[in-house]
């Protein structure tokens, strides 16, 4: 009963309450085809289903097999389609209207080009991974076949996951888990070392114990490198403390004198003792040297990318980011215009842009100044 024009129109006003990737695909495709939206009622998320609302006085159901079935929506007659897509690493959504199935939308989840090498990366260093998602299991396992992760787990409830990640802890391994969306928060506040991505939303952010700046799971490596030499460093100094104060104690109490005849000045025994100061804090200086082992790659890059295109990236100099919930937000709002893909730096309160076509300063400026900031600048 829907052309595929009025079933986009219904669905991406539905999806315009949610801030999920998925829900972002929906109405990025809808704006991008200059179909106008409608204001949506009653909207509804269900946690690891999907959501619904009423546009035009209908009522629109839009999300997985598991949601449709919850509903009483029978979806038997293209469940075949959805198989097929998924094979892909296609996301089937089933949307329903009026309490029926009205279309699918296939959402290909893109891979990003640095993904598999972090997955290597973990390797590399001894990390299983384990992938655990709500898709459907022929998504799951599509996407795992591609990145080369260990082990997958699909369909899952937020519940579902941080009840793996117990299960994990119970064998004795730490877990680390990293996330961006509401549906992760419980498993990222269960998790030993709990990872957000910078650009996931709030609830993620503030349950976890690192927050990635970037969108890159390199940087998680990279935090399992630094965190690694830390621990080194820090033992290091532990070990030369206490080899040093073993001897050197009891050679300022006298210990050797009776036998020895060693004795220590007071005024070598001073300077011994900030000398040790200054071995520890040498030591613990090396960390600054410390290397990813990515930067020839980023400089390869960088040149690699000095064309054409360079007239398309942005700098945008804010006034007002404190913390990582700032850049997250940021971020999250210049990320939503389309056609922007941006990257926040709290170091030097900068925000990197890069742009897909043409969009003006104005428009960048007023994302960022409604979000509550204050844009310096932008060249």
């Amino acid at each position: 009963d829907f052309d595929v024009s009025e079933l986009k129109k219904l669905c991406g006003s539905a999806e315009s309450g949610s801030s999920h990737p998925l829900a972002k695909a929906v109405t990025g495709h809808c704006k991008t085809n200059g179909i106008e939206l409608s204001p949506a009622e009653s909207y509804t998320e269900t946690a690891g289903g999907g959501i619904s609302a009423v546009v035009e006085g209908r009522n629109v159901l839009i999300g997985n097999k598991r949601l449709m079935d919850n509903s009483e929506v029978d979806i038997s007659m293209v469940e075949e389609t959805a198989h097929a897509h998924a094979d892909n690493g296609e996301i089937p959504l089933y949307a329903a209207v009026d309490g029926k199935l009205a279309g699918i939308l296939f959402i290909a989840d893109k891979i990003k080009e640095t993904s598999a090498e972090a997955i290597e990366g973990f390797k590399k260093a001894g990390i299983e991974t384990v992938m655990l998602t709500g898709d459907n299991e022929k998504t799951a396992r599509a996407i795992q076949k591609k990145l080369g992760i260990s082990q997958v787990r699909s369909q899952l409830m937020p519940e579902d996951k941080a009840t793996i990640i117990k299960e994990l802890q119970e064998q004795g391994k730490k877990v680390a888990m990293i996330g961006d969306g509401i549906n992760d928060a419980p498993a990222l506040t269960t998790a030993d070392v709990g990872i957000a991505i910078g650009a996931g939303q709030d609830i993620a952010i503030e349950s976890a114990d690192i927050v990635l700046m970037k969108s890159d799971l390199n940087d998680a490596v990279t935090a399992v490198k630094l965190s690694r030499s830390v621990m080194k460093n820090i033992k290091e100094n532990l070990f030369w403390a206490l080899i040093y104060n073993s001897l050197g104690i009891p050679l300022a109490a006298g210990v050797f004198y009776g036998l020895l005849g060693w004795k220590l000045n007071p005024m070598f025994g001073a300077a011994a003792m900030s000398l040790s100061s200054v071995c520890v804090v040498t030591n613990a200086l090396r960390l600054n040297l410390f290397k990813s082992g990515r930067e020839n790659k980023a400089a390869k890059a960088e040149i690699n990318t000095k064309t054409e295109d360079e007239k398309m990236k942005k700098v945008m100099k804010i006034d007002g980011m404190m913390c990582s919930h700032c850049t997250g937000t940021v971020t999250k709002v210049l990320n939503a215009i389309d056609g922007v893909t941006a990257d926040v730096s709290l170091e030097d309160k900068c925000a990197y842009i890069t742009l897909d076509k043409d969009v003006a300063d104005e428009v960048l400026s007023k994302a960022v100044a409604d979000a509550g900031y204050k844009v310096k600048g932008i060249k």
